[in-house]
């Protein structure tokens, strides 16, 4: 038909604009993209890359997370945080049942948590790049893991009086061991490292022997490689 409009090929029709989300849903979708984007390359890449990465502005950005440390801030909040369990406060002061199956179960829920690829990523990145994300975690694993731990074994034991810092010391050792196997897991991808569950069975004997020993005045036993 004379007149008519040729018909546009659809490669060169108008592009369909990207969805506007809620700033709530935004902030949320950043912080995700924030977690995946240093895990993967180290808290030396610039909120610039990130942005990139993303797909936005940095000024956008930065609508957002006024600073690159409030940025770290939230991915340690999401991360480490809100990941911990308040159930496993209760679960370690149930004293209806025995300290090692307490222990049993709480470090395999707790490994399940930890032993990812964000989890341990971002908190040896950290370590190197000497955010604050460790020492601020090491706070909480003392206080909701490592006291409360040997306070229940010196009150399965009987005893009242406040907690000997090499009884720390030895819950921090048995602690960091497990730690270093999802290490092994995770980051050295050692497909053959123990049993899950046959180390935190390890773990928690030598702990709980070890404890015993210190408090009888006895040489803790040697640690089992974990």
């Amino acid at each position: 038909m004379i007149g008519a409009m040729p018909e546009v090929p659809s490669d060169t029709a108008p592009k369909e604009r990207r969805k506007r989300l809620p700033s709530g849903e935004r902030r949320r979708e950043f912080i995700a993209q924030a977690i995946e984007f240093f895990a993967e390359n180290g808290f030396e890449s610039s909120t610039r890359d990130l942005a990139k990465r993303l797909g936005v502005t940095q000024p956008l950005l930065y609508r957002y997370f006024p600073s690159k440390d409030d940025l770290i801030a939230e991915v340690y909040s999401a991360v480490y945080v809100k990941r911990w369990k308040p159930e496993w406060e209760v679960l370690l002061a149930d004293r209806t049942r025995p300290l090692a199956d307490r222990l049993r179960q709480f470090y395999r829920e707790y490994t399940e948590v930890v032993f990812t690829r964000d989890w341990m990523r971002i908190f040896l990145f950290a370590g190197l790049k000497g955010v604050d994300i460790n020492i601020r975690y090491m706070g909480l694993v003392r206080s909701r893991i490592l006291d409360p731990i040997v306070a229940e074994a010196r009150a399965e034991a009987g005893l009242v009086d406040a907690n000997g810092p090499a009884e720390s010391d030895f819950a921090w050792l048995i602690h960091g061991g497990i730690f270093y196997n999802g290490v092994r897991r995770v980051v050295y991808g050692e497909a053959d490292a123990t049993d899950v569950g046959a180390m935190i069975d390890n773990a928690v004997e030598a702990m709980l022997t070890g404890l015993e020993k210190m408090r009888a005045g006895e040489p803790a036993p040697k640690v089992r490689s974990l």
